[in-house]
């Protein structure tokens, strides 16, 4: 059964505001829609509150004020940092996959069924054969789909990933991107964190830049300018051509790499 939308999107953040423990606030007057199908890069520097707002939206996080409004029945998952787990936790990659449904229990007891869903899972995820192996005998890259695959077993609607290319090689990175948008073009709504503004969010349909309150929102071509850059890092960025691709970058990295700039009123092209 599908969700029924919150008043314009499956996740609606209105005017939020959090703080921990009485003290600053990390996230002010954050406004955000994340529509059905919609795959959204959160960019900002550390501290900026990313993780936080990821936080919010799942509903691990109260607000100070305003508020987080999900579409009735809204499913969601969420795939932490891999530096973040204990992989030396002795468990196979079916059995990680399974705890999702653990139903309270520490070993989850794995049905029939359920085992067929899990290899259905890894088999989406390009894993298969590897539900019997220890998941501290997984490659990075590996790791990563575990809880992709664990999110993806819980029948999440939206998925939230943070950092999910942090500690990748390029060419893991590269994979995980693309195996992300392989799951959005299936209908997978997902949203997450990156530092990566050139791998990963360049690539992204839409882009939030986040210093504790949403400095610019759409797509790469829109947000990834210059003066959104500035206000969201606190330091010049240039916004550079190189080969077709936009690169930000601190300052030019190339003679013959062109600036990417503003034009003035009357300024011709």
């Amino acid at each position: 059964m599908s969700p029924r939308d919150a008043a314009g999107g499956l996740i609606v953040v209105d005017r939020l505001t959090v703080n921990y423990d009485g003290g600053a606030p990390v996230l002010i007057d954050v406004d955000l829609t994340i529509e059905p199908g919609d795959l959204v890069g959160i960019v900002g520097p550390s501290g900026s509150g990313k993780s936080t707002l990821l936080k919010a939206m799942l509903g691990t996080v109260s607000p100070v004020s305003g508020s987080v409004r999900r579409a009735s029945g809204l499913a969601v998952g969420l795939v932490p940092q891999v530096e973040t787990i204990d992989w030396n936790f002795p468990v196979t990659v079916a059995e990680c996959v399974g705890m999702a449904r653990a139903r309270g229990l520490r070993m989850p007891w794995i049905t029939k069924g359920e085992r067929l869903e899990i290899a259905s899972v890894l088999e989406r995820l390009g894993m298969v054969g590897l539900g019997g192996r220890h998941i501290r005998e997984l490659s990075g890259g590996q790791q990563q789909r575990v809880f992709l695959a664990r999110a993806l077993f819980t029948n999440a609607q939206v998925i939230f990933l943070d950092e999910p290319t942090s500690g990748l090689d390029v060419r893991t990175r590269h994979d995980v991107l693309h195996l992300l948008d392989d799951l959005n073009a299936d209908g997978l709504t997902i949203v997450l964190t990156t530092h990566d503004l050139n791998g990963i969010a360049a690539h992204l349909p839409t882009v939030v830049c986040l210093n504790r309150s949403v400095i610019g929102a759409g797509s790469p071509e829109e947000v990834l300018v210059p003066d959104v850059l500035e206000r969201t890092y606190g330091s010049p960025m240039e916004v550079l051509e190189h080969g077709g691709m936009r690169v930000v970058v601190d300052s030019p990295i190339d003679a013959n790499v062109t600036p990417l700039r503003r034009r003035t009123a009357g300024e011709s092209a």
